[in-house]
């Protein structure tokens, strides 16, 4: 199993706000939006981004931080193997992703997840 991408996850009291001060300051755009989540990136250099969250759609928490994985159900396997906290169970989204929650020993909130293929 190999990282993929890290994305921070930051909650948000107002997307539009938030945006607005991204885009302003730091001049990052939307590279997704779903509506309860919206993910920013500079559109010269996409590989580093920034996820502000109002909420989770399915799952019970904000995460703090979201890894993809190439390899999402060996991450869960070693998760489980490590005794982890798993606090949103391994699910397919509908919008696309399969992925489950961890908490870590400092109580951080990770979203590990994998892009689900055609």
């Amino acid at each position: 199993m190999a990282v993929l991408r890290i994305v921070a996850d930051l909650p948000s009291r107002s997307l539009p706000a938030s945006r607005r001060f991204y885009a302003a300051v730091l001049g990052l755009e939307p590279v997704m939006d779903h509506g309860w989540v919206v993910t920013l990136s500079d559109p010269d250099r996409p590989g580093p981004q920034l996820s502000l969250l109002t909420h989770d759609l399915t799952a019970p928490a904000v995460p703090a931080v979201s890894v993809e994985v190439d390899d999402v159900d060996a991450a869960h396997a070693a998760a489980l193997a490590a005794g982890a906290d798993i606090i949103y169970p391994l699910t397919d989204e509908p919008w696309g992703v399969r992925r489950f929650f961890v908490r870590d020993p400092d109580g951080n909130v990770v979203n590990v997840l994998g892009h689900s293929r055609p």
